[in-house]
């Protein structure tokens, strides 16, 4: 297509002239002597470039270029001048002038500044349309995206951002803090700090036109493209339904990694909910392999303080010097191979969580640490004179009876007490066998993605062993006897050939009483099914209510 160029001059000659050198060129030129002509012109055709004089009777060029500009006609305009002045140059670039020329006008000047602003026009006009492409998304996209500098000065929301957050005409991000929880106030301060991209899912925004929203968000830090970190963008994802849907279903198949749809589960889930953002101390009890750990993890993440990492302390592998060490951070010289000031865990955990697992393994000497830490919310590093204030909280785990240890002296009561603010009993896997099934879908899923294989279940044989076996190893056992079986499998359904020798063989060891085994954990389901509703509970069995109650007692069976 040819070019279209619109000239615009009250002298009849010069239009006359430079039209016919145009044409003959490859332009389509249309020609205007007035600035009234021009703008009718302007109306009918889209011009890539329009050559204007600056003297128009009693309009000028300027006026021309302004009324152009105010409409954002996307044309480039080349004024033609006599003798231009410092001024009217300087009027011009203002106004977005591409150009001007001098006359008498030349025609290899002409041309090649008349190519020069096609093509810049051309790269303009792609521009803009990435632009608009990219605003168009920023419009369409259902989450609120906020882009803030580093003094959390809003650069740009989308239109999601005014319904999830209530953000309108807001200057800082902190502005719209006043009208909610402002929970995501810290992951957006941890990405402008330290140039963290940080996650917090499903928080209770408590926003004032939206009370029961509930909200996952993420920051990740706004590079330009010399790769200088000049901000941060934040996204808020509305979860208000997908949680109301969970609640409504109330019974949750998983819940931040932990896998599991028993009552017992449940009631472990919503105590989860309740407590992830509160900052008391949780006591979290049960056997080895109940998943401790992963409850401590959604506990942790699933709260305010989830921004950060929660830090982690293994109790039980560590020497009591090393563990003093490793908690409190010792200073340099304090000890031989203390060649230098180190930070403990707990100054590392400032303004996040403390896990420290296997809490019924610590010595005395420790336990005496720790309580002062937990009353004062100060640590005293080794070696060091002064305290460290700390705005910590503490997740403790053990498999011991702590009960038992405070009566004999094994454990301080008082510190006891202070660890054991709020409770959580994890169940063992024998107590919720209903979830055998489940797990096992979930870790055959995460192993064939790591095997490269498409194992689809167990055999019925198999299931009824895992149905009627004790557990003692709990969810743990299950998984490394199901990781086992899966990588000797080769076909895609497991089978008592591909169990470990060792399982197969417990289940033959002397003293078991594998029928009475069996019985216990028929009951245990039944009533798990039953809400623990006696009648209920026995209706399923097909046996009495009188002889429900005699079994529990024989089998010592209790509702944790």
């Amino acid at each position: 297509m040819r070019p279209e160029i619109l000239i615009v001059d009250d002298e009849e000659d010069i239009r006359f002239a430079l039209n016919k050198m145009l044409d003959a060129e490859g332009f389509s030129v249309t020609t205007a002597e007035s600035y009234e002509t021009a703008v009718k012109a302007l109306t009918d055709v889209r011009f890539e470039v329009a050559l204007v004089d600056i003297l128009l009777g009693k309009k000028t060029g300027i006026d021309l270029l302004s009324y152009m500009r105010k409409r954002d006609m996307g044309c480039e305009v080349i004024l033609i001048t006599g003798a231009p002045s410092i001024d009217t140059a300087a009027e011009a670039v203002r106004l977005g002038a591409y150009d001007y020329i001098r006359k008498p006008i030349r025609k290899e000047t002409l041309l090649r500044l008349l190519n020069k602003a096609i093509k810049y026009k051309d790269v303009k006009d792609e521009n803009l349309k990435y632009q608009q492409n990219i605003e168009a998304i920023f419009r369409s996209v259902k989450d609120a995206i906020i882009t803030v500098d580093r003094d959390m000065k809003v650069i740009e929301y989308n239109s999601a951002a005014e319904t999830i957050c209530g953000f309108k005409g807001k200057k800082k991000i902190t502005d719209m803090m006043g009208k909610c929880s402002a929970k995501c106030l810290t992951a957006i301060n941890l990405t402008l700090s330290d140039m963290q991209s940080v996650e917090v899912e499903r928080i209770e925004c408590k926003q004032h036109e939206r009370p029961l929203q509930v909200a996952s968000v993420s920051t990740s830090p706004l590079i330009d493209k010399n790769d200088n970190f000049t901000g941060a963008i934040i996204v808020i994802k509305d979860e208000t339904r997908i949680a109301d849907l969970e609640q409504s279903l109330k019974e949750r198949q998983m819940f931040h990694n932990i896998v599991g749809r028993n009552e017992r589960m449940q009631e472990i889930y919503s105590m989860i909910n309740t407590l992830a953002d509160v900052d008391s101390t949780v006591l979290i009890r049960g056997e080895s392999g109940t998943g401790k750990e992963l409850v401590a993890d959604a506990l942790h993440y699933k709260g305010i303080r989830g921004a950060k990492p929660m830090i982690k302390v293994s109790c039980a592998a560590l020497s009591e010097n090393l563990l003093e060490s490793e908690l409190f951070g010792h200073k340099k010289g304090s000890f031989t191979g203390a060649v230098s000031d180190k930070p403990g865990k707990f100054e590392l955990a400032n303004k996040s969580t403390i896990f420290l697992d296997e809490i019924g393994d610590i010595s005395s000497n420790v336990q005496v640490k720790l309580l002062r830490v937990l009353e004062n919310r100060e640590v005293e590093m080794v070696g060091g004179l002064s305290p460290i204030t700390v705005d910590v909280r503490v997740i403790a785990a053990t498999n011991k009876d702590l009960d038992h240890m405070v009566k004999t002296g094994q454990f301080r009561e008082d510190l006891y007490f202070r660890l054991n603010v709020i409770e959580l009993l994890i169940p063992p896997l024998r107590d919720r066998i209903d979830d055998i099934p489940l797990l096992l879908e979930y870790f055959l899923g995460k192993l064939n993605k790591k095997l490269g294989k498409n194992i689809k279940s167990v055999s019925r044989d198999v299931m009824k062993m895992f149905m009627t076996y004790y557990w003692p190893g709990n969810a743990r056992e299950l998984k490394h006897i199901i990781e086992s079986a899966a990588v000797l499998t080769q076909s895609n359904i497991i089978s008592m050939d591909d169990l470990p020798a060792k399982f197969l063989s417990s289940q033959c060891e002397p003293g078991i009483r594998h029928e009475d085994t069996d019985e216990r954990l028929a009951m245990i389901q039944a009533l798990n099914q039953a809400g623990w509703k006696k009648a209920k509970a026995a209706r399923l069995l097909g046996i009495s209510r009188t002889t429900l109650y005699q079994k529990i007692e024989k089998h010592n069976i209790k509702r944790q």
